[in-house]
């Protein structure tokens, strides 16, 4: 079997597609996005009320031997009882090395760089690798571009300029110092090369058009046969794969609910922060056991 370079430059083989277990074919997908949607920082838990009534906290990412994401315990225990009644997806902007760091159930596939990477039993499949290319090369102009826009004479609160797995750039800022206007006309500028713009928390990112999560979940179930979709996410990139699920979830908060994101059947959550992801794991686990 021949090899395929992988996004960021290293060879993995090609994954074959052997045939499910009779007892997983059909399964559901949940597919959930990870950062403000089912794990939180420190300062992204939004615990109010005295902290004796604070929910129990699990770590669930270790960055430099610190303790850096969290979720709450009921909500570790509902992602291992989802496992039992679908195919869980982590769906993350962040690379695979930052992905590394998150300390979740193992599962059989895991998107990663917005939808560039998709892992199978831990591993880049480096068949889907090439197909994002090719999508990439055909329609968006060069990464060296926008790189350079980005680079040329940075924006008052624009820190750090950095790649994902050469696919994408995002830039590290502080929200309060940005010019006003500053990221509508990078929108508009990106638009007309094929790069679509998205502002999360304190990082920026432009990423070529068909670089979506929605193209990677597609394959994914495409591969495990299944037709129902749960999805949850809380920024303008997980946009499509609300779209394109059969129950949508999002966080009372974020990029989504900055903009007022609606459509039929769209669930939002009641409470913001880390108590966010708990809800959204319920409302997963509730639709998918009605389908098991």
């Amino acid at each position: 079997m021949s090899d395929r370079a992988t996004l960021g430059g290293t060879v993995s083989p090609l994954i074959p597609r052997a045939p499910l277990p009779a007892h997983l074919a059909g399964l559901p997908v949940v597919a959930c996005d990870l950062d403000r949607t089912l794990i939180y920082s420190a300062k992204a838990l939004y615990l109010e009320g005295p902290d004796h009534e604070a929910p129990r906290l699990v770590v669930s990412e270790v960055h430099e031997q610190l303790p850096l994401s969290y979720m709450t315990r009921e909500a570790e225990d509902l992602l291992l009882e989802l496992l039992d009644h679908s195919f869980l997806v982590p769906v993350t902007t962040r690379t695979r090395a930052q992905f590394r760091r998150v300390q979740l159930p193992r599962t059989r596939y895991a998107i990663t760089t917005n939808g560039g990477v998709l892992l199978h039993h831990g591993q880049p499949d480096g068949d889907w690798a090439a197909q994002v290319r090719d999508a990439v090369d055909r329609g968006s102009a060069p990464l060296a571009e926008v790189l350079a826009h980005l680079g040329a004479k940075p924006a008052p609160g624009v820190q750090r300029v950095r790649t994902a797995e050469d696919l994408f750039a995002y830039a590290i800022v502080e929200r309060a110092e940005l010019p006003e206007g500053y990221v509508a006309r990078l929108t508009a500028w990106c638009a007309e090369l094929g790069w679509v713009v998205s502002l999360q928390g304190r990082k920026l990112y432009c990423v070529p058009a068909p670089v979506t999560k929605e193209a990677a979940i597609a394959e994914v179930m495409d591969r495990v046969g299944a037709t129902t979709l749960v999805a949850a996410g809380d920024s303008l990139l997980d946009r499509g794969m609300l779209e394109m699920a059969s129950l949508p979830l999002r966080p009372c908060h974020g990029e989504l609910e900055a903009v007022g994101y609606l459509r039929d059947g769209l669930v939002v959550t009641s409470t913001p922060g880390v108590r966010s992801g708990q809800e959204i794991l319920e409302a997963a686990l509730a639709a998918v056991r009605v389908r098991t």
